[in-house]
């Protein structure tokens, strides 16, 4: 199992190779379907994000509220392919990886490769594994969205695997 810093520069991402396992520590996005139109519509209008994408891994999950001494709930992947509009101009746009669940569009696979990014998979109804991985939870962006809202994780040990790497390999 390797073990990544996030973020990752791209000299690391290109030694990543489809079915490799990791442990990612670092900072993560959070951001399902209601957020993605959210950035989605403020790029469209050319209006700054409330946060920074270069070089922002976002997984594609709503965390849980935290029980008593845990930085965050629950916090299992989403089903990747309903970002699969967002994502590409995403990419376009700095974005570094992606930590989701099941396959993405081949036009995503293009866009991961066109701008030297990985996809990480993360394992469905594991949600309790990964929230035990976050250190740190913090709602930066769209709090009216409750939990599809942009929250910043300080994740360590965060298993996945490499399912889509920057020179079109796939584990699907």
């Amino acid at each position: 199992m390797r073990k990544l810093r996030l973020p990752l520069n791209k000299e690391t991402v290109k030694t990543l190779k489809a079915g490799d396992s990791v442990l990612l520590s670092g900072t993560i996005l959070t951001a399902r379907d209601c957020a993605h139109k959210r950035i989605l519509g403020l790029l469209n209008e050319g209006k700054p994000l409330p946060f920074d994408l270069k070089d922002a891994v976002i997984y594609y999950a709503g965390p849980c509220p935290a029980k008593p001494d845990m930085a965050c709930g629950s916090c299992g992947p989403t089903t990747s392919a309903r970002m699969d509009v967002f994502a590409p101009m995403l990419l376009d746009c700095g974005l570094g990886a992606i930590i989701g669940k099941g396959e993405m569009s081949g036009e995503v696979r293009e866009a991961l490769k066109r701008n030297t990014c990985v996809y990480f998979a993360a394992i469905g109804g594991a949600g309790a594994l990964y929230g035990n991985a976050i250190k740190k939870s913090e709602c930066i962006a769209f709090e009216d969205l409750l939990s599809e809202a942009v929250y910043r994780l300080e994740v360590d040990s965060f298993p996945a695997i490499v399912a889509f790497d920057c020179d079109g390999g796939s584990i699907y």
